[in-house]
Order: structure tokens, then C-alpha cells, then sequence
């Protein structure tokens, strides 16, 4: 009888790491390398298949420009260190820190890249060491205002139904989302449910890859989806097709919004959208049986990211198109952790399962559980990821970053990059050196995916097992075993983790919503969804099933008064600038790019303008052009089509000195999400194409 050689093929079955579909595949390993991607064919989620990014997700693992050591700027420059001298140096610098300038001096920031187990561990050590709730993560650049909106809206800040129930759907509304590309597995049951017959409208300034999908495609102004909403509205209301047992029984603020909407009867001024459009979309959405909302950042990227979501929101519950199969509100989460990080407390408002920081006995609780003097935490909302960029050198004095690449990501890049030099110390923990690293004072090498067990939260609720396939490079270490260390140095009790598994039953026993999600329990590959309160729970797929997750049981409508961009096109900076994705690049590309194939594909930045605005310019196909903004300016290729209308530009948001050197830093105030959809710019032709 043959034995199995060191070198047979292993099958390691894990989840991808990028979008937030949360697709399964298996990672192959042969003699402790990584050697390729194979189909997992038993997840429920991509049955097998997977796009450009998922099959080559192994690609960047093993890489020779991984981060393998600690390192310390000593004189301006990085050199190698030893895991106890950085461990030392952040401790004392942090805890002097602390001691002179108090907990709001320092802000932690966590990707949502990484695994829960992750996101807990830091969040945790913010509030244990330094008592600040000054902790978030990057979903608020992308899904805050969803959180935000949907938690007013709905109880609760997460998509209502899984991704394959469109499926049970008698009509999908796409808006603001470009799925084909930005999610392709979600866009994959969007294309099951057109050969099924199911109809498709998609609402999107731009004629993206989504929208050739669509039955109807309705162009609409850049950032004004609350006044077409509320236009779509007035119709339902006025033609009686509002679903009235059902706001009588699950809902209040109906009232507000009639009357509100009203003064939409004809919003065509504002939204550009023909009256005769607004009204077959909105009896289409009204008249189905079951009608489905599905967006994206085209919805919460702006200054009214917040009441966009909620008017999403109200039609829903204006219709009565909430809580069983086939409906619902599912924004797509664009990273593969963006739902998690939100879940495990990296907030600065909530404990993990969105237990708020001001209720007492929130408090009480983790100060009990995590071994803090009674009445030790804080009860204030702490600074956001962005506050605390504008507040680096003032009233923040250190930052520490877990798998962030915040001046190519954040809007603004100019300003991020000095509001960073303002720091008195900067951590970065990462797996590559990327471009804010050189902003830091000490450099940590962590694990990727494929290096580590942990979990992911997918855009649909659902928790996915991630496994350890190989070993990490170097001297990396688990990020959640770096954070366990800083804890043990400054003398810390609850940090004594020695698995991820661990990590996850320490944030279980605090969070009552996810108390049933065992590892026992994610082993089969459908997994769990949340919330699942008890270790006999199935979990909940499908939410506000009979009642809403408010604490009065219903939904809430709002009228919601639209309001135009923060920075609106003029004669100085005549176009609108829109930002979004393309299929082969996943956000600043510090792993996509590494993948051959994917980095041919799409191997530098380009720019869509309309064939009428290139004509009056000049410009021709792939010509060299000059792009600037108020606050800095690029040069790009030119993209010359009519996917975007005249006076609208769009560029994919994923490249260094690339959109974010142009996009405007406004705030929405409720999510604090700035306006990276939307900034007005001016265009200028620099070169012949070549």
C-alpha cells in the first residue's frame, strides 16, 4: 500500500477574501505552499463558482514583498526590530500618552478585511487599556450610513434577506449598486433571476455592466435618490397602492411622509427622470407581489448617505415589501469583513451585537466580563475614522491602524497624508508595506486570510469560517495575537487567548445575538446567520418576520427632505465626478495588483467622460488627461463613452494619486460618511494618445 508523500495535494475550504458575498472556495496546498484555487462546490453562496479576484485570491499570499518582521523608524528611517521592542516601544509611547492627554487622544482604526476575531481583539484593548470608545473601521467610508439608516428604519442596521432569495422575488430594484462587477457572485443570482423571467429595474446615473442586465435602466441626476424616491412615493400614495393593513399594523411616521411627499409631485427638475418613468417604476415596485431592494455605495456614499438608505426604507415599508421571503432592503457589502467589523463593536458608539456604549448596564456588563473597575467606561460616542484623521496633531495625538491603507482609501489624500505627519505615533499593522506605512513610527507584520482561522460576516448576515491554510511568513504573527500581546505587556486580564476560536467565545459570551454562532455550529457550509441568541437556534436568515427589531416592534417612515450635494458642479469645476469599482481590482490594489493577470487587466487608473464633453475638448480614446478638485489633482487615461451622461465623470476608486486625491471630505451628519460619491472637478487634455 502507497503512503500520501509531504507533497500530496491538501484542500484547505476557507472564504474569499474580498467582496462581501462571502463566497467559498478551497485553497490548495502542496508542501506548506499554496499552489492554487479549486471550486468548494457544497457552499450555498457561489455553488462552485467564483470571479476574476476569487480565483486568484491565493496569488498575493506568498509574495516576496509580504511584511515578515517588526520594524521602527529610528532618524527617519525604518529598520528591522525585534517583536518585544516594538511591543514595548507602542505600549510606552501610548500609555504616556494617555497619561498626559487622557483616552481621547488616541484612535483605533481596524479593516474590514480581516477576521471578526480581529476586529474584536481590537476594539476590546482600545476599551480595556486606554478606556476610549475612540474605535471604528472602514465601513464608514462605505456602509456607516446603512448601519445608521436601516437601524432607524428597521431596528436593525443589516440587510433584511439572503442573497439567493431573489430568487423568490416577483421584481428586483437595483439602485445605486453595479453588482456584475462590484459583486459578482450577488450579480450571478441577479442574472438567475432574469432567465427565471423575474423583471429587473436598475436606477444608476451610469449605464454600468448591472444595468445592461436590466429590463428598464433609469438614468437619474448624480445624488438625488431622496427626490426620486419621494417622487416615486407621491405616485404609490396618490393611486392607493400603498399596502395599508400593513402600515396600520407594523409601522408609524406614515403620516409625515404623505405629507412630505407631496411636495415631490413633480421632482423631474431635480432627478432628470421623465414623470411617465417615475410612475411605471413606482406601480411596478407598488404592484409586485414581492419586490426586492438591492444597493450599494452609490446610495451611501454621500452627504445624505443616511436618509438615502431610509428612503429606501420607506418604500419598502410604504409597500409592505419587508419581512418574508422575496423582499427586503440588502445593501451589498463591498469588503469581505464590512459586516463583521461592525458586529464586533469596532464602533464608537456600540459594544459588539450593537450594544450602545450609553446604556449602563451595556457597561456594567463588559466591565464585569473583561475584568474593569466598576463604572470604568466611557459612555460617550467616540471620535470616527474620519474625525479622527482631521483631529490627528490636536486633540488625537496617536493612531493605530490594523490593515488600513488610509491615504490612498480615505477621501482627501493630501490632507490624510499631512494630517498624519501631525501625529506624535503612528502603528500600522498590516501585511504589506503600502503607502501610509511611511507615515508610521512602527510597522507590524500580521497574517492574510490564508494564514490564520477566524470568521467572516458576509453582506447577508451570514458568518463564514475562515481557515488556516499555510503558515505565515517570517516573524508574522495573527493580529489578534499581536493585540493579545500589547494587552499581556501592560499587565491586562481577559487577553489570554490561545486560539481564534477563543477570540470569538470571549465576544460570544457578551453578545447575546451571537451566542449560537459556535464553531461547532459554522462546520456545515451553509454556516449560521445571525442573529442566533441560543446554541439550539437555527439562526434567522430573513429578519423583521411579524415584528420589527425596534424595540416597539415597528417600522419607522420618515419624510425626508432632499438636500443637493455638498459641492455641486460650476463654472470653475464643470463636471460631476462619481467613483466606483471595476470586476478586477479590489480597493487601493495592495493584494489584487499582485495577481498577474488581474493587474493586466486593469493595470492603471482611466476615467469615463461622455463623447459630447470629450468632442468640445479635444479628447480622444486613451489620451493623457488632467483631473482636478479643490483639494488636488491627477493625471488619468480617458475613457470617451456614453455610459455616463454629459457633465458626469466616473473613475474607479482603487488606485494610488487616483479619485480620493480629488474627493471632497464632507460629512453626511448622521453617519459621519463623506462624500465620496460625489465632487466637482474640472478636465483638462494633456497628451496625445499614444
Amino acid at each position: 500500500m502507497s503512503t500520501m508523500s509531504d507533497k500530496a495535494l491538501k484542500y484547505v475550504p476557507t472564504t474569499c477574501p474580498y467582496c462581501g458575498v462571502g463566497c467559498g472556495l478551497n485553497l490548495v496546498v502542496s508542501d506548506g505552499k499554496l499552489v492554487g484555487v479549486e471550486p468548494y462546490k457544497r457552499s450555498p453562496i457561489n455553488e462552485g463558482k467564483l470571479c476574476p479576484k476569487g480565483m486568484t485570491c491565493w496569488e498575493h499570499v506568498q509574495s516576496p514583498d509580504r511584511l515578515t518582521k517588526p520594524k521602527i523608524k529610528k532618524n527617519g528611517k525604518f529598520v528591522d526590530a525585534s517583536w518585544d521592542e516594538a511591543i514595548d516601544l507602542i505600549v510606552k509611547k501610548f500609555t504616556e500618552i494617555y497619561k498626559q492627554h487622557g483616552p481621547k487622544a488616541l484612535g483605533f482604526q481596524t479593516s474590514c478585511r480581516t477576521v471578526n476575531e480581529d476586529c474584536y481583539a481590537l476594539q476590546k484593548f482600545a476599551r480595556c487599556a486606554f478606556l476610549t470608545n475612540n474605535v471604528d473601521n472602514c465601513a464608514r467610508i462605505c456602509h456607516g450610513p446603512s448601519v445608521a439608516g436601516l437601524s432607524l428604519s428597521f431596528g436593525s442596521g443589516a440587510a433584511t434577506n439572503p442573497f439567493e432569495d431573489v430568487l423568490n422575488s416577483d421584481l428586483l430594484l437595483i439602485w445605486g449598486s453595479n453588482a456584475v462587477e462590484a459583486h459578482p457572485l450577488a450579480g450571478r443570482r441577479i442574472m438567475q433571476a432574469k432567465q427565471k423571467g423575474i423583471p429587473i429595474v436598475v436606477v444608476d446615473p451610469r449605464y454600468s455592466a448591472t444595468a445592461r442586465l436590466a429590463d428598464k435602466w433609469v438614468r437619474f441626476n448624480p445624488s438625488t435618490h431622496i427626490a426620486l424616491a419621494n417622487n416615486m412615493m407621491y405616485y404609490i400614495i396618490k393611486e392607493g397602492l400603498e399596502d395599508k393593513a400593513f402600515i396600520a399594523e407594523r409601522t408609524k411616521g406614515f403620516d409625515d411622509l404623505k405629507a412630505m411627499v407631496q411636495k415631490y409631485a413633480d421632482a423631474t427638475n431635480i432627478h432628470g427622470v421623465p414623470q411617465e418613468t417615475v410612475k411605471e417604476i413606482a406601480r411596478q415596485y407598488a404592484t409586485a407581489k414581492n419586490a426586492v431592494i438591492i444597493y450599494c455605495l452609490g446610495i451611501t456614499e454621500l452627504t445624505t448617505g443616511t436618509d438615502n438608505v431610509r428612503s429606501m426604507g420607506n418604500l419598502s415599508l410604504v409597500t409592505g415589501n419587508i419581512g418574508r421571503p422575496g423582499v427586503g432592503v440588502n445593501p451589498l457589502r463591498g469588503q469581505n469583513n464590512v459586516q463583521g467589523a461592525c458586529d464586533m463593536g469596532a464602533y464608537p458608539n456600540v459594544f459588539a451585537g450593537y450594544q450602545a456604549v450609553a446604556v449602563p448596564e451595556n457597561r456594567a456588563k463588559h466591565e464585569k466580563a473583561w475584568f474593569l473597575k466598576e463604572g470604568s467606561l466611557p459612555d460617550w460616542y467616540g471620535s470616527t475614522l474620519t474625525e479622527q484623521i482631521n483631529d490627528a496633531g490636536t486633540v488625537v495625538k496617536a493612531m493605530y491602524f490594523m490593515g488600513l491603507n488610509p491615504t490612498v482609501s480615505y477621501p482627501d489624500s493630501n490632507h490624510v497624508r499631512q494630517q498624519l505627519e501631525k501625529l506624535d505615533f503612528c502603528v500600522m499593522q498590516d501585511i504589506f508595506w503600502n503607502e501610509s506605512c511611511d507615515y508610521a513610527d512602527v510597522v507590524l507584520p500580521g497574517t492574510c486570510f490564508a494564514e490564520k482561522d477566524g470568521t467572516f460576516t458576509s453582506g447577508e448576515r451570514r458568518v463564514n469560517r475562515v481557515r488556516k491554510a499555510v503558515d505565515g511568513p517570517g516573524e508574522s504573527k495573527y493580529d489578534w495575537e499581536i493585540i493579545s500581546m500589547l494587552a499581556k505587556k501592560m499587565g491586562l486580564k481577559g487577553f489570554d487567548w490561545k486560539s481564534a476560536k477563543d477570540v470569538w467565545d470571549d465576544m460570544r459570551a457578551v453578545t447575546p445575538g451571537q451566542f449560537g454562532v459556535t464553531y461547532e455550529k459554522m462546520e456545515k457550509p451553509e454556516s449560521v446567520h445571525w442573529p442566533c441568541p441560543t446554541i439550539e437556534h437555527p439562526g434567522t436568515p430573513i429578519l423583521h418576520i411579524g415584528k420589527f427589531s425596534a424595540a416597539d416592534g415597528k417600522g419607522t417612515m420618515f419624510g425626508l427632505e432632499y438636500r443637493p450635494p455638498a459641492e455641486v458642479a460650476d463654472a470653475q469645476y464643470p463636471f460631476t465626478l462619481m467613483t466606483g469599482r471595476v470586476i478586477f481590482h479590489y480597493h487601493t490594489r495592495t493584494q489584487t495588483d499582485r495577481a498577474a493577470q488581474l493587474h493586466y487587466e486593469v493595470p492603471e487608473s482611466y476615467i469615463q467622460i461622455n463623447t459630447e464633453d470629450a468632442k468640445k475638448l479635444g479628447i480622444q480614446e486613451r489620451e493623457k488627461i488632467k483631473v482636478s478638485s479643490r483639494r488636488g489633482e491627477i493625471e488619468t487615461l480617458a475613457r470617451v463613452t456614453d455610459d455616463v451622461a454629459p457633465g458626469v465623470l466616473y473613475m474607479a476608486m482603487h488606485f494610488h494619486k487616483g479619485a480620493n486625491t480629488l474627493t471632497n471630505t464632507a460629512l453626511d451628519p448622521l453617519s459621519k460618511m463623506p462624500e465620496l460619491k460625489h465632487c466637482a472637478v474640472k478636465v483638462e487634455k494633456i497628451a496625445e494618445a499614444k
